[in-house]
């Protein structure tokens, strides 16, 4: 369905409730946005006193207009809100901007009044944008209600919730002189038209061929995935995202909910549905131009031309941090290139010319003409001081860098690859790079952002190769004996037992290995036929003991019909001293597991994201060094295999001094069946298996916890 926000983001025409002749006021900006940027629409000053302002005819009311207004922007008092918008719907008028503060970001009587808003611009059926919002523009409309000076029609769309952040990035495009906006909007406290809505519309919006987002908290950052999802595929979405998730970050029981909600988990879950996500404020601009001008990459393999064994350097030591390769060139590609330069220049890469293109630095073009050429280069980058040749050198040089810069921009036509530019010259713009740059080459003076753009087109190249696989992954069927211990756990007030949590899992075919609860003395001698003499592992069952291992619930390595009556009483006799009152069912035994990798697998439901899967190395590797890795559910294959490839400690499970790598396929299967278990199960708060053995040919389940929502029963 269209987004209704193209309704009046590109208004034909605007009221400005609280019009003003006073230069403070918000109502005098807008109109001198509108009337200095030349807006072709209709503008309607609404201010009871006044006749008309800056030369336009004023209006008592919105009652009052000629005809329906696309847009308000409503310029005055929180107070006079709910009133105002009822008039919106009553005059037609499709949407509001809010500029008005002093609602729940305050108090609790902010907070009751902007839900009266919320609840008056529903009634009405006028979207709004704010309240508390820095404004809009559309700059192909002549829509300038900031009365920004100096920014320019363009292809980036900018929603950001920090109206000084929107003022810096016109202020970084200003000075660049090359970008330009299509739409802005401050989403405010986002009372309605929230951050998935702004993605639609820019998603949909023709001049936008980026959306870029400033991000301090999601509202539904569910229903913003589901739209990326599908919007980063057409175009690409660039995010800065400022903190953290504070919604999620409360005391939890489960390693899982006790990570869910970090700045981590956002930025795992947005790059999951092909968001590129900027670290760093002065790269949103850089990024999201990169981005614009030339797409996507085939893959992550980059050919570096340098003039100079520095340049070559930080840049081969940037593109290895950014988890891009340097390629690997061809003997074709490497005698052709030695067929044009000095026998000193290295033609490994990096190419370094070694002096050959001081005097002649149109071989520069030539250069990476073959380099595009190779099948092994993914995108081409140049580095050192093109452009500044005629400076540095000999003025006569700058028709022959004009030409070079012509060459690679006919370049740029004939290939797909992406070329990107450093230059040492970029900040003073000689004439050469101002040539690339008009033809819509990104030209950089920062090998850094260079490598960042690059990295940000090798992402997003392998989200769209990984969406277009396709992938049915049937619902499971819901085992009834499941759902029966679920429905036993609500009655009882009670999360599921470690046995019903193994049971759960056993019903949808995980590898959890046999076990026998264990609830009197007498049926220990049960235990010995099961499991024979095999080492077994021993732990408490009780719904009031969440860390057995604490408690002491927990022995290990035993053997024999003696030991195991007396691991059973020490185990009841120290879970009694740590908890009294604990309610105990017994005992879980199990043979001990062999040796492996252990990892973890978690799962919890986030506020603000929904269901999201965990999974990382166990042990130390998640207690101190949280090396993990998120993905919402429902996963895909390629989401579950690149979980596992993200963590740091991933060479662990690809075999170390001589240990086997684990069979990563199985544990691609368990993410897998995990994630549709848990879409299956509603009633699961949060799910933990930790520790998992991974072995050579498989794994095994060794604990599991299943927290039950005790609100999905009620």
């Amino acid at each position: 369905m269209r987004s209704a926000l193209h309704d009046f983001l590109a208004p034909n025409s605007i009221a400005i409730v609280g019009a003003s002749a006073d230069p403070t006021k918000r109502g005098y900006k807008a109109m001198v946005g509108l009337l200095n940027d030349g807006y072709e629409g209709a503008i309607y000053p609404i201010n009871p006193k006044a006749d008309e302002i800056m030369g336009v005819k004023a209006y008592a009311s919105l009652a009052d207009l000629p005809a329906a207004a696309d847009m308000a922007l409503i310029c005055t008092p929180a107070k006079t809100l709910p009133a105002l918008l009822k008039q919106c719907g009553e005059n037609g008028v499709k949407g509001a901007i809010i500029l008005a503060s002093g609602f729940a970001e305050v108090d609790a009587a902010g907070a009751a009044l902007e839900q009266q808003v919320l609840e008056a611009a529903q009634q009405a059926d006028v979207r709004i944008v704010g309240p508390n919002t820095s404004g809009i523009f559309n700059l192909h409309k002549k829509v300038n209600l900031l009365a920004l000076d100096n920014v320019k029609p363009g292809d980036i769309g900018i929603i950001s919730q920090s109206g000084n952040m929107l003022l810096s990035l016109a202020l970084e495009a200003q000075y660049n002189g090359h970008i330009g906006f299509s739409t802005y909007a401050g989403p405010g406290n986002q009372t309605d038209v929230d951050f998935a809505d702004y993605l639609q519309y820019l998603g949909e919006e023709e001049n936008t061929r980026v959306a870029t987002f400033y991000v301090e908290g999601f509202k539904d950052g569910r229903a913003f995935l589901d739209v990326a999802r599908q919007t980063s595929k057409q175009k690409p979405v660039v995010v800065y995202k400022s903190g953290s998730t504070e919604a999620g970050q409360k005391a939890a029981s489960s390693h899982t909910g006790a990570l869910a909600g970090s700045y981590q988990m956002t930025v795992d879950l947005l790059r999951q549905v092909g968001v590129n996500v900027v670290e760093n404020s002065d790269e949103i601009l850089p990024v999201a131009e990169g981005l614009g001008l030339l797409q996507q990459a085939a893959g992550k393999r980059v050919a570096v031309l340098a003039d100079g064994g520095g340049q070559a350097t930080i840049a081969s030591d940037r593109i290895s941090e950014a988890g891009l390769e340097l390629a690997e060139l061809s003997e074709t590609t490497r005698n052709a290139l030695a067929n044009i330069l000095f026998p000193q220049a290295s033609l490994a890469n990096p190419v370094d010319v070694a002096g050959s293109t001081d005097a002649h630095p149109a071989l520069l073009a030539d250069c990476m003409a073959i380099l595009a050429a190779d099948a092994n280069v993914d995108m081409v980058f140049l580095v050192g001081m093109f452009g500044g040749y005629s400076i540095r050198f000999a003025e006569e040089l700058k028709e022959e860098e004009l030409a070079c810069a012509d060459a690679i921009i006919e370049l740029s036509k004939r290939t797909s690859k992406p070329l990107i530019i450093d230059s040492l010259y970029a900040h003073i713009k000689p004439t050469p790079l101002q040539r690339l740059r008009e033809a819509g080459l990104p030209v950089y003076a920062s090998i850094e952002h260079a490598v960042k753009i690059m990295a940000a087109l090798g992402e997003r190249g392998a989200y769209i190769q990984s969406s277009q696989q396709a992938e049915n992954n049937a619902p499971l069927v819901v085992n009834e004996d499941c759902s029966a211990s679920f429905r036993k756990a609500h009655a009882e007030g009670r999360d599921l037992f470690e046995f019903e949590a193994k049971s759960l899992l056993r019903s949808y075919g995980v590898d959890v290995p046999l076990e026998m609860i264990v609830r009197s003395e007498s049926e220990l001698a049960g235990v010995i036929k099961a499991f024979g003499d095999t080492p077994l592992a021993m732990k408490v069952v009780s719904k009031d003991i969440l860390h057995k291992s604490d408690a002491g619930g927990v022995k290990l390595n035993i053997s024999g019909e003696a030991a195991l009556n007396v691991a059973r009483d020490e185990i009841l006799a120290s879970c009694q001293q740590y908890k009294a009152d604990a309610e105990i069912e017994g005992v879980l035994v199990t043979p001990m597991a062999r040796k492996g990798i252990e990892v973890i697998i978690g799962m919890s439901r986030d506020p603000i994201f929904g269901p999201v899967l965990m999974f990382g190395l166990g042990g130390i590797f998640v207690e101190i060094l949280k090396d993990v890795a998120f993905r919402a559910i429902p996963l895909s294959r390629h989401d579950a295999r690149s979980m596992i490839d993200q963590i740091k400690a991933r060479k662990i499970l690809e075999g170390v001094r001589g240990e086997a790598a684990v069979d990563k396929e199985a544990l691609v299967d368990l993410l897998m069946k995990v994630s549709a278990i848990v879409d299956a199960h509603p009633d699961i708060a949060e799910l933990d298996l930790n520790p998992v053995i991974a072995y050579d040919d498989g794994y095994a389940v060794v604990d599991a916890r299943v927290i039950v929502d005790q609100e999905t029963q009620k």
